[in-house]
């Protein structure tokens, strides 16, 4: 089976997501993001999930938590677009998704 990448993003990212080629779900209400996520999640052939990060907050705890327990998709939340300045806390993020994937914490050195 080969599943594809789909993105779930408000209205002022998506065009960004459709530029590079990927599948894009607007959401124009972010109330709305819950329902969109839990439908993209059920789609048989959705591999990697990326759910902007303003999104994924919206997104009602248990609903989260049902998606996230699945082994496939695999749920990636993105950052908006934000033009302040670097982001910080890169390596913990990555530690926490290693985390959830493998089921224990790794130590970076």
């Amino acid at each position: 089976m080969s599943y594809t990448v789909r993105v779930l993003a408000s209205a002022a990212s998506a065009a960004g997501f459709r530029l590079s080629g990927l599948s894009v779900d607007e959401v124009a209400k972010t109330e709305d993001a819950g329902t969109h996520l839990q439908r993209l999640a059920a789609l048989p052939h959705t591999g990697i999930l990326l759910v902007e990060q303003a999104l994924l907050d919206a997104v009602p705890e248990t609903v989260r938590r049902d998606v996230e327990r699945r082994a496939v998709p695999i749920l990636v939340p993105i950052p908006a677009p934000a033009w302040a300045g670097a982001p910080s806390g890169a390596e913990e993020y990555i530690l926490e998704l290693l985390r959830r994937a493998i089921g224990y914490r790794v130590r970076l050195q």
